[in-house]
């Protein structure tokens, strides 16, 4: 008899976890993609700024290059060149301001 009660108590705290799970999940606010972009955006609004600056100038310089614009082209890609440095800039701000406040 006390080995079977020795194995049901084992068994019990095999499934500690699912208790730990429960507490963290309880603990932690879930929020959507949508309410996660907001939350970013306004933690950071530069980053998806220069990201779409860099999506922008990408898309027109592509265009330009098929329409057979190649100085535009190549001003759109320089303009993307520096797009992209400015969103790496705003990150690395970010992160830093971030790191500092905590």
């Amino acid at each position: 008899m006390e080995n079977k009660n020795d194995s049901s108590s084992t068994d019990l705290s095999q499934f500690d976890w699912l208790q730990l799970k429960k507490d963290i999940d309880s603990e932690m606010k879930i929020e959507s993609t949508e309410q996660k972009f907001i939350r970013k955006f306004k933690e950071n609004p530069l980053v998806p700024i220069g990201c779409t600056v860099t999506l922008g100038a990408l898309t027109y310089g592509l265009w330009s290059f098929r329409h057979g614009r190649s100085q535009m082209s190549q001003y759109m890609m320089r303009l993307r060149i520096v797009a992209q440095g400015f969103t790496i800039v705003a990150m690395l701000v970010g992160i830093g301001l971030a790191a500092k406040s905590k």
